[in-house]
């Protein structure tokens, strides 16, 4: 009798020993999306010193949260190896119903699209924080190679080709869609062969940014946000933006949408999306500007 209950106390124990490990992996697993968004920043003197160490988000996905001090600027980016398995692109010209496309927060475009992450992208007509209002996208949308929005010949684009490559692109050189799998518009490309372009030298204008960089063999993939019209975060200059994409690793670069529409969200290991950055509509911060097109990241 006495060696059943020897037994029977070892095979409890081994199993409570089981149990803990298993807890353990899960919280291990779980833990990096948790910490990320609660996490203080990386500080750097200023936008050419800033060395990413980019720490694990996702299957291919890194995360970065920076702040720097000359000027001071706060900012979020995503690198995206999207050749990683599972690793999948998404674009929304927002909610589209019956041919008629209406706003959406970006926080409800990564929810509603089962997303990781979540950025604003193309320019558009009406201002708001409503969602579900009329809209219309400035630029182009191509969502699984489907066109949503057409091209806007004034500005620019980042394509994702059915190879798996990425490239940022003049909307008017956009011919056909034959070989894009997604695309989504922006202005102007802020960052060529990994230098400022000229148009940012003389820009001394500073707002909210958020922007996207490719690699040099147009395999990874940067999103950023850049807070601004706040005391600890006074805005970026297009040449900030540009620099600092490319201190991230980019080789090109395109500024998309900004000021009140800036934003980038992500999904917590507990499913829950949230906002990182602090967005300004109409002069109140942590208020999420309604947008039209933007561009996600997901990885099964």
């Amino acid at each position: 009798m006495k060696l059943i209950q020897k037994a029977s106390r070892i095979t409890y124990l081994r199993g409570f020993f089981i149990l803990l490990t298993l807890v353990f992996l899960a919280a291990v697993i779980v833990l990096p999306q948790t910490v990320l968004a609660q996490d203080g920043p990386a500080i750097f003197s200023d936008t050419e010193t800033v060395i990413p160490q980019w720490r694990p988000f996702a299957n291919g996905i890194g995360y970065l949260h920076g702040r720097i001090t000359t000027p001071r600027l706060e900012f979020w980016a995503l690198q995206v190896d999207l050749s990683a398995p599972n690793t999948r692109i998404v674009v929304r010209g927002g909610i589209t119903e019956n041919g008629r496309t209406f706003s959406t927060r970006v926080s409800s475009f990564t929810r509603d699209n089962n997303l990781i992450a979540g950025i604003n992208a193309v320019p558009f007509d009406a201002v708001s924080s409503r969602e579900r209002q009329p809209i219309l996208n400035m630029g182009i949308v191509v969502s699984d190679g489907i066109m949503i929005a057409q091209a806007n010949r004034h500005y620019d684009a980042i394509v994702f080709y059915d190879d798996g490559r990425a490239a940022i692109v003049s909307q008017s050189s956009i011919r056909s869609i034959d070989n894009i799998k997604n695309a989504v518009g922006g202005f102007f490309k802020i960052l060529s062969g990994g230098q400022p372009a000229q148009r940012t030298l003389n820009n001394d204008t500073r707002h909210p940014r958020s922007a996207a960089g490719v690699s040099a063999n147009g395999r990874r993939l940067f999103l950023l946000v850049i807070d601004g019209r706040r005391s600890g975060s006074v805005g970026a200059t297009e040449q900030d933006t540009a620099l600092l994409l490319r201190s991230l690793g980019s080789w090109d670069g395109l500024n998309f949408d900004g000021g009140g529409s800036s934003a980038l969200a992500i999904r917590n290991s507990d499913g829950r999306i949230r906002v990182v950055n602090t967005p300004v509509h109409s002069g109140i911060p942590g208020q999420e500007r309604a947008v039209a097109g933007c561009l996600g990241v997901t990885s099964y």
